[in-house]
C-alpha cells in the first residue's frame, strides 16, 4: 500500500491492536469492545456511502416487508469504496490476525439496519449457525453507525457462551439453506446489553450467543456495519466442506479459489 493511501486511511480509521490483557479477556469472555475505530470524518463518510447504497437497494422501511427486506444488505463492499478499504485494509484486519492467526480472508460484509419503526427482533443465535465455518475461530465485527442502546435495538450477548462450541439444536441445515431464522433457547438472565457509540466496534467469537430486540425509538435509527473474518483456509461445513470464498487480506491460503476471488476488486 502506498504512503499516500495509508495516510488517507489514517485520516478515517483508528488503528490499534489488542493488548495482551485484551486478548486474554477476549479468550475468556468471547467478545471485546475496540472503542472508537472511525474518526469523525471516517464515520460520516462511511455512513454517507452506506446510505446511498441502502436507499438504492432497499428504500424506506416497509412495515409489511420481511426482516431480510428491511434489515439486511449483503456485500456492501461492492457498493461503497471506503467500506471496501475498511474491510480489506482497515484496523479490523490487524485485530483478526491477532485473534485468528496470520492467514486471513474477508468472509462477510453487510449492513444490518433497524431503522426507526422497525420493531422486529432477531432471536438468539450464533453467527456460525448461519454459515458454519471450520476452523471455528471466525470473528464478527460490528461497527456502529449510530449510537445503539436498549431503546433502539442494541445487541445482547451472553459472556463466555462461546466456550460451549457449535450449537446445532433448534435448526437444521435445510433451515439455513431456506434462510429460515435460527431460534436457540437461552436463559435471558445471563444476557448483557452491549450499547455502542457511533464509530465504535464490537468484536466477538463465531460461537457467541447473541440477539437484538426491535427498534422502539421514535426518532432514531440503529445502523450497523457488519463484517466477518475467517482463517484463509476455512471451509463451509454445510456445503460439503467447500472453501469459504472471500478475499485473502493477509498471509497465504491453500485454495486457488480464494487466491483468485475478488482479485481484481481494486482499492480506490
Amino acid at each position: 500500500m502506498s504512503d499516500q493511501i495509508q495516510s488517507l486511511l489514517s485520516e478515517r480509521f483508528i488503528y490499534r491492536q489488542f493488548t495482551e490483557d485484551e486478548l486474554t479477556r477476549f479468550a475468556n469472555d468471547g467478545y471485546l469492545l475496540y472503542g472508537s475505530i472511525l474518526t469523525d470524518r471516517g464515520l460520516q463518510a462511511i455512513r454517507d456511502e452506506c446510505m446511498v447504497a441502502w436507499n438504492a437497494e432497499k428504500g424506506a422501511f416497509d412495515a409489511n416487508g420481511t426482516w431480510l427486506q428491511n434489515a439486511l444488505l449483503g456485500n456492501i463492499h461492492h457498493h461503497a469504496s471506503l467500506v471496501r478499504q475498511y474491510y480489506f485494509s482497515g484496523p479490523l484486519v490487524d485485530v483478526a490476525t491477532q485473534v485468528i492467526g496470520p492467514n486471513i480472508k474477508a468472509a462477510t460484509s453487510q449492513l444490518t439496519f433497524k431503522m426507526r419503526g422497525n420493531n422486529q427482533s432477531f432471536a438468539w443465535h450464533q453467527d456460525n449457525s448461519y454459515g458454519e465455518l471450520d476452523p471455528y475461530n471466525a470473528i464478527s465485527c460490528l461497527t456502529a453507525l449510530d449510537d445503539a442502546d436498549q431503546e433502539n435495538g442494541c445487541l445482547w450477548l451472553v459472556p463466555g457462551s462461546h466456550k460451549q462450541g457449535q450449537v446445532r439444536e433448534g435448526y437444521t441445515p435445510d433451515d439455513i439453506k431456506q434462510r429460515k431464522p435460527v431460534e436457540l433457547e437461552v436463559d435471558d438472565a445471563l444476557a448483557r446489553p452491549m450499547p455502542l457509540r457511533a464509530g465504535e466496534c464490537l468484536f466477538f467469537h463465531c460461537h457467541m450467543l447473541h440477539k437484538s430486540e426491535g427498534n422502539h425509538s421514535q426518532d432514531r435509527d440503529r445502523r450497523i456495519l457488519f463484517m466477518r473474518y475467517a482463517d484463509a483456509d476455512a471451509v463451509e461445513v454445510y456445503n460439503d466442506r467447500q472453501p469459504r470464498l472471500g478475499r485473502l487480506v493477509r498471509g497465504t491460503t491453500r485454495f486457488d479459489e480464494v487466491l483468485q476471488y475478488e482479485a481484481n476488486l481494486a482499492l480506490e
